[in-house]
């Protein structure tokens, strides 16, 4: 770890918040924190559980919430001390356009901050937010992000391309660097091969050209819930650790992404109620030390 970048940031995560269990801020805070940050978070909705389980309820935070809580850190001088800005699942139309002000506003502040934009939407197939998102996070929001990561389903949403294979997510991929996005990752696509997950992640260098890695994962026999939040914070975090290099950022992820959800796993196989949303909440705390010190388990292929 000697060759990476010392620590000195300060992140501003707006995202979900629940009770009990690990998504959205709860899965980005922590990670963050063990990997040297200072993390400051906004809840974009508070839940008691995520919306995997059977009941789900809370309270959904509109453009006055925020606005009140930004404002406060902007009456302070707080807001000019952020290094990175992460954002995620949003369910309100109005807190998502406050979103947008938001980020313009930090990067007037401080215009080398990083914004690392998770277009949280849905998966599979199927949307978890209200339809009416999409138009703003496709023509609006996403244009501010330095990094953005969608999964298969949120990259075929934003640019109208069927992700079926390597081509296809390249393609779907320009579209988006089009959109004057320098690093794009696509954390998660199920294409060709029934036994593995695939991540695409391309980045704008310099001189115009694109570096290109492809990450393989095998897949465990379960749905997890998570793991796109958790997959964006490691994003910020290695990207600026490595010095923005893509190769070493999405294997240190990836590794530790794979290493939390077998932990998870085989503790959901080994207790008594089975695989359900209670027994594989994500296994973060005991991953502490996967968190700070990543196994090699997963290495990037680059691509020319």
């Amino acid at each position: 770890m000697d060759d990476l970048q010392e620590i000195n940031g300060r992140v501003l995560s707006i995202q979900s918040h629940v009770v009990s269990g690990y998504v959205g801020n709860k899965c980005a805070v922590l990670p963050l924190q063990l990997l040297g940050f200072e993390v400051d978070n906004i809840n974009s909705v508070q839940f008691c559980c995520h919306t995997g389980h059977s009941v789900w309820q809370g309270q959904v935070l509109d453009e006055t919430d925020l606005t009140t809580l930004f404002d406060g850190l902007i009456q302070n001088d707080l807001h000019t001390s952020y290094t990175h800005i992460l954002t995620g699942y949003v369910r309100s139309l109005s807190f998502l356009k406050k979103v947008y002000d938001v980020v313009k506003q930090v990067k007037k502040s401080n215009p080398n901050a990083i914004y690392v934009c998770d277009p949280v939407m849905g998966d599979a197939g199927m949307m978890y937010v209200p339809k009416e998102l999409l138009p703003f996070f496709r023509d609006k929001l996403i244009s501010l992000a330095d990094v953005l990561t969608p999964n298969q389903f949120e990259a075929e949403l934003l640019t109208g391309v069927k992700v079926e294979n390597d081509k296809s997510a390249w393609s779907a991929i320009d579209i988006l660097h089009e959109k004057g996005i320098k690093t794009v990752v696509i954390s998660s696509a199920d294409v060709d091969s029934q036994e593995i997950i695939t991540c695409y992640g391309s980045q704008v260098t310099p001189d115009g050209s694109k570096k290109r890695v492809k990450v393989e994962i095998p897949k465990l026999p379960c749905t997890f819930v998570g793991t796109g939040d958790l997959t964006a914070a490691l994003l910020l975090a290695w990207l600026h650790r490595s010095k923005d290099d893509l190769d070493i950022a999405c294997s240190r992820t990836m590794s530790t992404v794979k290493a939390i959800l077998t932990r998870t796993f085989n503790s959901a196989v080994s207790c008594n109620e089975g695989l359900c949303a209670k027994t594989l909440e994500l296994k973060l705390v005991q991953s502490k030390r996967d968190i700070e010190l990543p196994p090699e388990l997963i290495k990037s292929i680059p691509l020319s």
